[in-house]
């Protein structure tokens, strides 16, 4: 395993190709973050594949999205008593045990219970379950082995510092699963990325984590860049931070004057910014324009054709 990941990212950065991350794996298709979706994203060529990570209750790392269970799966119909005062079920008030029990479907809005995305797969359908980390990781490693097509992992520490008020530290327990399966260096396939700057830092200097880091931006760079390049590797901006009104900001190519690497998300082609008709203007924008280094994308397979199809021009 750390053979092949040591190959993947020597081969991707030497290439200096742009790259195409699985967001929650194929989500655009199957439910987010199951194991269906990961499966999907590895066959259709992504690059990387993201693992969002929350804790359970007995402190072990699931692949989640949300700290939350409700809009994601059927925990109120198995669980209707273990709701917090708020009105919210959350992993972390469930063992593994427990949540192993829940199926997990297409994503629904919290505020209407309507499915997030219409067209996307049926969300009162597919029985789908949740992962551990553990789970996953090895999944990715088997897929690996089985089709000799190495794809790099990207996890994200959700909300740490909400985890730690909680009474779990969540990033040396994630770092521990990371060292596990063999992701400890940057000549390893594996980005680790989180929103939260303290937490970053607390990473690096002192949870000693000597891998690729990212530290995700948002819409707004709140953080001086040049104080970022000290610390990070890269930086994880949404999509409207690089390409605003059709216009592509210069965002990117000030961070890639202090080494920075740019990973912005999401690309959706079901939900494209205002005034971006198709999703191949926006990834012409994005790589052609912005220079990005990689996309987030819930359809890694657009994202992968098209840079295929710009690469053999």
């Amino acid at each position: 395993m750390k053979q092949l990941g040591f190959y993947l990212f020597t081969f991707v950065t030497a290439a200096a190709q742009p790259v195409t991350i699985a967001h929650r794996g194929a989500s655009g298709y199957v439910p987010e973050h199951t194991r269906e979706a990961k499966v999907m994203a590895h066959a259709m060529g992504a690059e990387f594949i993201e693992q969002d990570v929350v804790l359970s209750q007995d402190d072990v790392p699931v692949v989640l999205h949300d700290i939350h269970l409700d809009t994601t799966s059927d925990v109120a119909k198995r669980f209707p008593d273990r709701k917090r005062a708020d009105g919210r079920y959350y992993a972390l008030d469930f063992t593994l045990a427990e949540l192993r029990q829940l199926s997990m479907h297409e994503r629904l809005d919290h505020k209407t219970g309507k499915q997030a995305y219409p067209k996307r797969f049926p969300a009162t359908t597919g029985g789908f379950r949740i992962l551990t980390l553990d789970e996953e990781l090895e999944l990715i490693a088997g897929l690996n082995q089985s089709t000799g097509r190495v794809a790099g992992i990207y996890p994200e520490i959700k909300q740490p510092a909400w985890h730690r008020k909680e009474g779990h530290d969540i990033s040396p327990i994630v770092l521990r699963v990371l060292a596990r399966h063999g992701y400890t260096t940057k000549e390893h396939a594996c980005y680790l990325q989180c929103f939260e700057f303290e937490e970053v830092k607390r990473l690096r200097y002192e949870l000693g984590w000597k891998g690729q880091l990212v530290f995700l931006a948002g819409s707004k760079i709140k953080i001086d860049l040049a104080e970022l390049a000290k610390v990070v590797d890269g930086i994880g901006p949404s999509i409207g931070a690089i390409v605003s009104e059709r216009q592509v900001t210069d965002l990117a190519s000030q961070a890639h004057a202090l080494g920075l690497e740019v990973h912005p998300y999401t690309l959706r082609i079901d939900d494209l910014p205002k005034g971006i008709s198709t999703s191949e203007e926006l990834m012409r924008l994005l790589f052609d324009e912005a220079k990005v280094d990689a996309l987030f994308t819930d359809f890694p397979d657009a994202t992968v054709n098209w840079l295929k199809k710009t690469k053999s021009r």
